[in-house]
């Protein structure tokens, strides 16, 4: 008999009503899920509401985890696609492009909420970076999810379409087309 991983088998004790082995899944995760969600949503309290989501659904479906498939898959799928869903319904209240009529002069990347930065982590932070970010936040969701889960998680091809549960050709697609989109939005001003 083949070793399980260790949060294969944490999955498996908290399954049976085991709460240490669930505060262990979630101690492993939370940081990783966090970072996920904020670079997906650009925004820590959206973040900190994804991670949370993510552990209410996993510890409601611990029944439903098929212990042949990792674990890490199964509960990045949910985080990403919690992420995914407060894109879509984001983008549906109203377009980043389009001037607010109740605030002057100001698109919806004015209006979007800020994540706690001093002045001084302000500073830190390049034009470069800056501007790599606002791209990526304009990014349409399918193409936020893979290039988030490639460039800033460094999953492989194969690790993206098993947590997206898609075909690895859809990946290298929809990567492709992601890095184009950064590109053409970059191409004036880098």
């Amino acid at each position: 008999m083949t070793l399980k991983p260790m949060d294969t088998r944490l999955a498996k004790l908290a399954r049976k009503g085991d709460q240490r082995a669930f505060a262990e899944i979630v101690s492993l995760y939370k940081d990783k899920l966090f970072h996920l969600a904020y670079r997906m949503t650009g925004n820590r309290q959206e973040a900190e509401d994804v991670v949370q989501d993510t552990f209410l659904r996993v510890f409601k479906n611990l029944e439903r985890y098929d212990e042949n498939q990792k674990f890490s898959t199964w509960i990045y799928r949910i985080a990403t696609n919690l992420c995914i869903d407060r894109l879509r319904k984001r983008r549906s209240v109203y377009s980043l492009d389009a001037e607010s009529s109740d605030h002057e002069g100001l698109d919806g990347y004015a209006m979007l909420p800020s994540d706690d930065r001093t002045p001084e982590s302000e500073l830190l932070l390049s034009e470069t970076q800056r501007v790599i970010h606002q791209a990526m936040e304009t990014l349409p969701a399918k193409y936020k999810s893979v290039m988030v889960l490639r460039y800033l998680q460094d999953m492989s091809l194969q690790e993206i379409s098993e947590v997206l549960d898609m075909p690895v050709t859809t990946i290298k697609t929809r990567v492709h087309r992601g890095r184009e989109f950064l590109r053409k939005k970059l191409e004036n001003k880098l």
